[in-house]
């Protein structure tokens, strides 16, 4: 199990060199406040003087710091081909037995440990600056020698309250929230470190730690400066956790002092000093506290903890690389044959645009309708629905009808319904049909345009390649569909204008229509002579001219639909029942009137006589609507409403049928026929393939970014694909 954290190392290598957080990585983080002893615990596990030292914030950047234990053997050994190559040829031609090496020096060794104390510092001044700022720019610092445990740690600034120098006002909340983006990750051990001479229940280092590891179950408790504390007092009980426990324990160390390191006191002097101090200060608990302790429980700690990740991150890394093949391969390969490549794109679009059309489209749309799909919607839902919520009298009253019978009647009155009169109307109703249908035609448009985004963003992902192949595509089709407009548009009015130009009353269904009038009225005129007083003769007969009575059939006949409709009563009654009960026909309707005029006196239909010697006004003609309809304009009105009703739907199914038949054909099939010819009409041609084939510049950066970061993972699932079961345990 030992080898489990060179593989770690090997991976945090691995992604460094991408520069990417994408993976969490199991680690040791060390938090504390400033000037608690975070560095000095971090060099005495390395075992030198390699940190920046001094009073105030010395640690502006984070430092990660890898650990990695190597044999004194393995160094002889560098000239064997068949030596492991875990050691032997990585340090071949060091002189010494410890070194260092930065990651952003590349291959540059340290041997002097002085030396790499002063890069750390120039490089912290480098990005964080000399003002005492902070940076979260990390800095990799690997250590090799035979006196370290295989370790991988994370020092982070103190924790301090108030701004000094020229730091930001905000800089509590700058170094707080870099400790939480290390800590936050679930694949940390927490180091908490808290100076000795504090009071452990105001320990900031535990208090963050807590945040994020509410259980403690990744939380190690480190208390330093053991040899400050007041005479009289020492720190048992907090070894012990009997006043804050921790679950992966407390332990206990004793620092440098300032003077030791002015003096150049070495790490191991103060190594046996502290040992010497804890067997005299706390002899039941020195061996499980000091520096060599601290070294080992850490070691076993991570080891256990990677142990714990390694399937999950194993898992990560193989789900990461798939998903980074994928994106890559949407972005494509670099054009090599721009001619082939062109027309394959040109032809791929024309082909998922039509199978988008048809419905099958590689990538279905879930969230709404789309395509075919929404085409077929408006034709039956929503032109549909908007035709049959078209009122067949809307916009007409019964004084415009019966305006119209009288204007269409001249200055003589008629006998008969003028059919001149239906006619005006019932074109002026389906003239109402040719809005929602050229708004039909508009809605399909619209849905052929949004065919082109949805065909750009979803099928043919190659056209994001080239912004300017795309958007010739994008003119190219709108300016066929625009094209296409106006004609559809000019059938669809055709449509209309054809109905408007024949008013077929011949028609089958209109037909049937009148006949089922005709029943009604016979039925209405056989309830009213039900209903007529008994005092009425019912063997009067109409007299003709010169006093002699006629029979029905002595009156000319009616012609076309609407005497059909008038004079469907029964042909054996007399005339004077006919006219008496008020419906029968239009013979019924002209006595009823005039006798209607004799009872009243004409009053309500003729103006005043006027007085001798006073002028007359012609145009004073009385209002009709402020009077009470008579019981045959009534009739009339009833009869041409009842006609209007029946042909407007007929023509409105007509309409429904005919409008989406002539946008299929002259818009929806024209395009998909065409698109192909005038997409290589319009792009193929050779002054244009330099432009149009011209990726977009992060378009590259991007494939050269998913590039690295695949080859990355695939490193890193090499590298634990190399670990053998055995050495989990």
């Amino acid at each position: 199990m030992e080898a489990l954290i060179p593989v770690i190392n090997k991976l945090q290598d691995v992604f460094n060199t991408v520069g990417a957080d994408i993976i969490q990585l199991p680690q040791i983080v060390v938090v504390g406040t400033q000037s608690s002893g975070k560095s000095s615990v971090l060099e005495s596990l390395v075992g030198r003087d390699i940190l920046p030292r001094g009073t105030g914030i010395v640690t502006r950047r984070p430092l990660i710091l890898q650990l990695v234990h190597i044999d004194s053997e393995d160094r002889r050994k560098t000239n064997e081909e068949n030596e492991s190559k875990r050691n032997g040829r990585l340090y071949r031609g060091i002189d010494g037995e410890e070194w260092g090496k930065f990651l952003h020096t590349k291959n540059k060794i340290y041997t002097d440990f002085e030396q790499i104390r002063q890069e750390i510092e120039a490089e912290t001044e480098r990005i964080s600056g000399n003002n005492k700022g902070i940076s979260d720019e990390p800095i990799h610092l690997k250590v090799f020698s035979p006196h370290v445990v295989n370790l991988t740690l994370v020092d982070l600034p103190g924790i301090t309250k108030v701004p000094v120098g020229d730091q930001p006002k905000d800089i509590e909340v700058q170094i707080k929230d870099l400790i939480l983006k290390y800590i936050s990750n679930p694949n940390s051990i927490i180091l908490a470190v808290t100076a000795a001479n504090t009071d452990m229940a105001t320990s900031e280092a535990l208090k963050v730690a807590r945040e994020v590891d509410p259980d403690g179950r990744r939380t190690l408790a480190v208390v330093t400066k053991l040899d400050l504390m007041d005479a009289g007092t020492d720190a048992m009980d907090v070894l012990m956790g009997r006043v804050i426990p921790v679950k992966l324990g407390i332990i206990g160390i004793v620092n440098r002092s300032q003077l030791d390191i002015n003096q150049k006191k070495l790490v191991a002097d103060s190594i046996r000093d502290e040992y010497a101090f804890l067997q005299r200060k706390y002899p039941s608990l020195a061996n499980r506290n000091g520096t060599k302790y601290l070294a080992r429980t850490l070691n076993r700690l991570l080891m256990h903890h990677i142990r714990d990740c390694l399937p999950e991150l194993k898992t990560r890394i193989n789900v990461l690389a798939a998903q980074y093949q994928s994106l890559l391969n949407s972005y494509g390969e670099p054009v090599d044959d721009k001619n082939s490549t062109l027309l394959q794109l040109i032809t791929k679009f024309a082909a998922e645009y039509c199978h988008t059309i048809e419905g099958t489209a590689k990538y279905i749309e879930t969230t709404e309708l789309c395509g075919g799909a929404r085409i077929c919607y408006i034709f039956h839902e929503t032109f549909g629905r908007t035709l049959e919520s078209v009122d067949p009298l809307g916009g007409l009253t019964t004084i415009d009808v019966l305006t119209a019978i009288r204007n269409a009647t001249g200055p003589r009155p008629a006998l008969f319904v003028p059919e001149v009169s239906f006619e005006l109307l019932v074109k002026r109703q389906v003239k109402r049909l040719e809005d929602p249908s050229l708004r039909c035609v508009e809605l399909v448009h619209e849905e052929m345009q949004r065919i082109i985004q949805h065909c750009s963003n979803y099928s043919t992902q190659e056209l994001l390649r080239f912004p300017k192949l795309h958007d010739a595509i994008v003119e190219v089709v709108t300016s066929l569909l625009r094209k296409r407009l106006p004609v559809t548009n000019e059938m669809v009015h055709n449509l209309v204008a054809i109905e408007l130009a024949y008013i077929n009353t011949k028609h089958p269904d209109f037909a049937d229509a009148c006949g089922l009038m005709n029943n009604n009225i016979e039925e209405q005129r056989r309830n009213r002579m039900r209903d007529l007083p008994s005092a009425v003769p019912r063997d009067k007969s109409l007299k003709g001219p010169g006093g002699q009575s006629l029979s029905p059939t002595d009156l000319p006949a009616p012609e076309g639909e609407f005497a059909k409709a008038a004079s469907s009563g029964p042909q054996s009654g007399s005339v004077s029942d006919q006219a008496d009960g008020g419906t029968g026909n239009w013979r019924g309707m002209l006595k009823k009137g005039d006798e209607n005029v004799e009872r009243s006196g004409g009053s309500h239909t003729l103006p005043a006589s006027p007085q001798k010697g006073h002028a007359v006004n012609l145009l004073d003609v009385p209002v009709p609507v402020s009077r009470k309809l008579s019981a045959r304009e009534q009739r009339d009105c009833e009869v041409i409403e009842r006609l209007i009703k029946s042909y407007f739907l007929i023509v409105r199914k007509n309409i429904q049928d005919s409008v989406p038949k002539a946008v299929m054909h002259f818009l929806v099939n024209h395009v998909k026929d065409c698109l192909q010819s005038e997409l290589v009409g319009q792009l193929y041609k050779t002054a244009l393939l330099e432009d149009l084939l011209t990726e977009s510049e992060d378009m590259a950066q991007r494939r050269n970014e998913a590039a690295d970061m695949l080859k990355a993972l695939q490193k890193a699932s090499q590298v634990i694909a190399e670990i053998r079961e055995t050495h989990l345990w």
